[in-house]
């Protein structure tokens, strides 16, 4: 979710603070634009489409950025989808759609993330992106808030036990 709304504008400021970059989201032409607007902050950028939905892509994307720029130290999750909707109008397809981008893609980019800070034995931190109704719950977004409700939950859970590899969740 790095190449529009809040992810690009975090890559930016991060581009500002001297980070190089991997931005990653499911279309070209938007991490194409995107990476440019990056480069011209001074950044070094490594982009690639994928679904994060898809283990075997996000594996791919943390593969070839490695090889482009070095070890990852920091992964932002911020992508997301939403239906603004009825819950009894919502399909199954419709919930699992919005649960698979932000839940299991979350997992996905932890998960991928934290094996290689693991088998390198160094530390990493991961930023998770939640929002209010995670907490609350809210009418007409039942699916995020279902999926961030789940996406806070793995962040504790995993700040608790991957402490003691130097790895910090927020």
């Amino acid at each position: 979710g790095g190449g529009t709304g809040l992810g690009k504008s975090m890559a930016l400021r991060f581009a500002e603070l001297g980070a190089n970059l991997i931005i990653t989201g499911r279309r070209q032409e938007v991490l194409e634009s995107a990476a440019k607007e990056l480069e011209a902050k001074g950044a070094k950028v490594f982009f690639k489409t994928s679904d994060v939905r898809k283990y075997d892509e996000v594996e791919a994307v943390f593969d070839e950025a490695e090889k482009a720029l070095g070890p990852l130290n920091i992964l932002v999750n911020n992508a997301a989808g939403n239906f603004i909707s009825p819950t009894e109008l919502l399909s199954p397809n419709a919930f699992n759609s919005v649960v698979g981008i932000v839940l299991n893609g979350t997992f996905h980019c932890t998960q991928a993330a934290g094996r290689r800070w693991i088998n390198q034995q160094r530390g990493g931190r991961i930023l998770n992106i939640c929002t209010t109704y995670a907490w609350t719950g809210s009418a007409y977004v039942v699916p995020s808030a279902c999926a961030k409700a789940g996406v806070l939950a793995m962040t504790r859970s995993l700040a608790v036990a991957w402490g003691k590899y130097g790895i910090r969740l927020n």
